[in-house]
Formats: structure tokens, C-alpha cells, sequence
């Protein structure tokens, strides 16, 4: 038996030593033991290897493993199970000759390991969200300190980020594997802890205790969702967990009273706002807009669909009331829409320089768009494009049916296919159909093509130049018809 010994529970570094040596030497894992210093049975590496698998320097001189499963390791040796060693090892040895081995999470070691190492990571997200400091005073002043069970040895994983969160207080954390220690400068580990080391309770825990009860909802409660986050297990440290017995036992009488109490009056001054040049749902004869400006108050407090909610304002077509070419795009961008006005942003360039050299005055062109709230989710500080669905360009097209009456356009184009449902009532296929003259019900001239934003989408230099070509073909089908 070959047999290493390690500094500690957590010695990753002396653990991979010890194994690639054995590794490199052919000890096979049943013949493989790690023990930590302190246990039973230590030894020296190699001192009771099996005969024919005693190390020799003609074997291999390297063996190399993917980042994957040291990332892995990594984390399964804080695992509080006795025998993480022996499945690290056991993947080890099989990694030579299976270097894809980590990727395959059907093999049982390799569920086994994944599985060891989500249970370490929660065990760190509960440290970060269950660890109470108290307030001690000590010869330097005002300093913290916390006591903590951990499910598993997560306390130097985790440490570093109380030191990031709590970066002007002196803390510690004392837990039953070890400590850590953080007086503003050095963030310091040292030995085990008992729980009489810390602090039992000081005079902020009661505030912290009302501000607790205050935010608990009664009608939001789940008991077993609570528990499964937070685990009886974690109760006995945590100051709250003293109020969640009486807090359950009282919800369904608070929530019932809740529900028992009339509402609130309504804020007046935002009502009057609100209701000020708000249409109605149905388009009858009395909400039909009798002008440009009624359109464009109109849409400024239009509630047809929820896309108002997060736009900052409505945005409206822009040309001259006798225009006799209306461009409708699909809808306002995020230059569009901080903006107030339609085609500014780069697809609004791309048109403008299309336009030009089709032979068309941007300033006789009427701009418009299907959906005139600008669609988007959040990414970070960037507001992505969203395709407005069916239901949209519906509630959306009583404003460009009034745009389209008040205007009375010859030609009609729409950009894409949005534009295209909104113009035409239908799905198109634009590639299909596009720069051919199509009948509108009323009059007008229909033609579609794409957008520019489909320009500007082409990561290929040919494609694009291309597609532009096709692009002021489509317009300069336009001019004919105009002329």
C-alpha cells in the first residue's frame, strides 16, 4: 500500500503532489491511500508499495491533465467526505488513458465528483448569505465577529469575499475548521474555533430583528421553499430564526387581515396624468385622431399593449403631410426612442445614404414605424432589440392607419418583415416579394424590402456590399414608381 500524508483536510497542493508521483509510478487506486497529519496509520509516500509497482525512473516522465479537472478537484477536496481523495485519485488514473474522461458526466465518478462540488459551491453561497457578525470591542477598537457551521470546508473559499464586501471593518469568522481573520489590510487564516469564542449577541441584533419581521410578507410565504434555502440546520446561529416559528404560526391571520383592509386611495396627481389624452381601446368614430399632432399625443399615452412601460416615450413618424412616399421600419431603436424621432440611429444612416443615391429627398419621404415603443431587455447598461410579436404591430396599427389616412401616400415601403404585417395585414416573405409593386386596399402602392438593420447585421464584407446593392435597387424601384 502506498500511502501519502497530507498537511490538512484541505492540502490540495500536497494532495496532487503525492498523487502524481503515484500516478507516475503505476500505483493503481486500490493500492493508493492519503491520510491527513494527526490520523491513524501515516506513512511516508511509497512505503509499503505492492512488488512490480514500486516507482522507476524509466516511466513516464510526464503526464499532463485538462484545467477541468483541476478546477474540479479543487473543489471536491473540500468536500467533508472521507474517501474525496480516493475518487480524485481514482479519475486521475483513468485520465491517461480517457483524456476526455471530465466531459463524459454520464460516468459515475464523474457524476459523483460534479455532484461533491455543487454541494461545496451551495455550501459557500449559504456562507455568504448566513453568516451574522456581532460588534466586540478589543484593545484596537470597534471589531466583528461571526460564528459559522458550514456544511462542508468552504471558509478560505470564502473568505475573500467578505474581505471584498466588508473591506473597512476589522472581522472574524470562526468556524469548527478554522478562522479567518481580516484587520483592513491582511486577510489572515488560523485555527479551529469553538462556538463560546464568539460573541453570543450584541445590541444591534434587536434592530436587525425588527427590520426582519417588518419585511416578512405573510402572503408570500412557502414553507418548505423557505426551509430548502434556508435549512433548519443553519437556525441555531442565526438571530432571525428565533421570530420564524411565530411569524409562520401568525401569517394566515395577517394575510387574511391584509386582504380585509380596503385599499388605498389613488395617487390624484398621477391619475390626472395619466389620464390626460389617454384613448380609448376600441378605435371608434369619437378616439379616431383628426391630425398629425392628435396622433402623436395620442401615442404618448397609448396603453394598447404593455411596451409603453419601458420605453421612454412613444415615437412618432416624421416628413411632410403630403408626402408622397411613407418608409415604415419595424420600430424605434434605442437612439430612437431617447431620442423621440424615428430612423437617427445607424440603420437611420444607412437609409438616409441609400435614399441619396437612389435619387430620393429624404425630406419628401414620410418615416414611420409599425410599433412605436421601442421593445428591448436589459443587458447590463445596454438595451437590446426585441422583434415586437403579432399582438403588437396589431394594437399598434390603429396609429399607422391614422398615419396612413392623414398622409394618403402613393407608395407605401416597408422595411422587413414587421413592417410588412403592418402594411400589408399579413406575414410576408420578404426576400420572395420584395421590390415588386403590391396592391394596398387603400390605393396606395405597396413594396417590400429589407431593413437596414439587416445591412448592418452582415458580418461579411462581399454579403454586405451585396445586399446594399439590392437594397437601392429596391428604392430605385420606388423613384420609377413615383415618377
Amino acid at each position: 500500500m502506498a500511502t501519502a500524508e497530507l498537511a490538512s483536510e484541505t492540502d490540495f497542493d500536497g494532495w496532487r503532489k503525492a498523487a502524481r508521483q503515484m500516478r507516475l509510478a503505476g500505483v493503481e487506486p486500490a493500492a493508493a491511500r492519503f491520510v491527513v497529519a494527526g490520523g491513524t496509520g501515516q506513512g511516508g509516500l511509497f512505503d509499503d508499495t505492492p512488488p512490480g509497482r514500486r516507482h522507476d525512473s524509466r516511466l513516464e516522465a510526464e503526464f499532463s491533465v485538462p484545467k477541468a479537472f483541476v478546477d474540479l478537484a479543487q473543489a471536491v477536496i473540500l468536500h467533508r467526505s472521507a474517501d474525496r481523495f480516493d475518487l480524485m485519485y481514482r479519475l486521475l488514473w483513468r485520465l491517461r488513458d480517457e483524456p476526455d474522461l471530465i466531459r463524459v458526466i454520464s460516468d459515475p465518478d464523474v457524476a459523483d465528483a460534479v455532484e461533491r462540488a455543487k454541494n461545496v459551491s451551495r455550501a459557500a453561497h449559504k456562507m455568504k448569505a448566513f453568516v451574522r457578525f456581532r460588534r466586540t470591542c478589543d484593545d484596537q477598537g470597534e471589531a466583528w465577529a461571526a460564528w459559522f457551521e458550514p456544511a462542508h470546508r468552504v471558509l478560505e473559499r470564502t473568505a475573500p469575499f467578505f474581505q471584498r464586501r466588508f473591506t473597512t471593518m476589522r472581522w472574524s469568522i470562526l468556524t469548527p475548521d478554522g478562522s479567518a481573520f481580516w484587520d483592513g489590510e491582511t486577510l489572515r487564516f488560523g485555527p479551529p474555533a469553538s462556538r463560546d469564542m464568539a460573541p453570543a449577541e450584541d445590541e444591534i441584533e434587536a434592530f436587525w430583528k425588527t427590520y426582519y419581521a417588518s419585511t416578512f410578507n405573510p402572503a408570500r410565504l412557502k414553507v418548505k421553499t423557505m426551509q430548502g434555502e434556508m435549512a433548519k440546520g443553519y437556525w441555531k446561529n442565526l438571530p432571525e430564526a428565533a421570530l420564524i416559528p411565530e411569524l409562520v404560526a401568525s401569517a394566515q391571520v395577517r394575510m387574511e387581515a391584509m386582504v380585509a383592509a380596503p385599499a388605498p386611495d389613488p395617487n390624484a396627481r398621477f391619475a390626472k396624468a395619466m389620464a390626460r389624452d389617454v384613448h380609448q381601446d376600441r378605435p371608434d368614430a369619437e378616439a379616431t385622431p383628426d391630425s398629425l399632432a392628435a396622433v402623436e399625443r395620442g401615442v404618448q399615452a397609448c396603453r394598447r399593449c404593455p411596451l409603453y412601460r419601458d420605453a421612454t416615450q412613444g415615437v412618432c413618424g416624421e416628413g411632410p403631410k403630403s408626402a408622397r412616399l411613407m418608409i415604415v421600419g419595424e420600430q424605434p431603436g434605442d437612439q430612437e426612442d431617447l431620442a423621440g424621432r424615428p430612423f437617427v440611429g445607424p440603420a437611420g444612416q444607412v437609409l438616409d445614404r441609400a435614399l441619396k443615391e437612389a435619387g430620393i429627398d429624404r425630406s419628401d419621404v414620410y418615416v414611420t414605424n409599425a410599433v412605436k415603443h421601442f421593445k428591448h431587455e436589459p443587458r447590463g447598461k445596454r438595451r437590446l432589440h426585441k422583434t415586437p410579436n403579432a399582438g403588437e404591430v396589431q394594437a399598434c396599427r390603429w396609429w399607422l392607419d391614422a398615419e396612413r389616412r392623414l398622409i394618403r401616400p402613393k407608395v407605401i415601403v416597408a422595411l422587413g418583415a414587421t413592417a410588412g404585417l403592418a402594411v400589408l395585414g399579413r406575414k410576408p416573405a420578404v426576400m420572395r416579394e420584395r421590390g415588386r409593386p403590391l396592391d394596398l386596399a387603400d390605393g396606395a402602392t405597396g413594396v417590400l424590402t429589407v431593413h437596414p438593420s439587416y445591412l448592418l447585421r452582415l458580418p461579411d464584407a462581399a454579403a454586405r456590399d451585396a445586399a446594399r446593392a439590392g437594397f437601392i435597387d429596391d428604392l430605385s424601384a420606388v423613384r420609377r414608381l413615383l415618377a
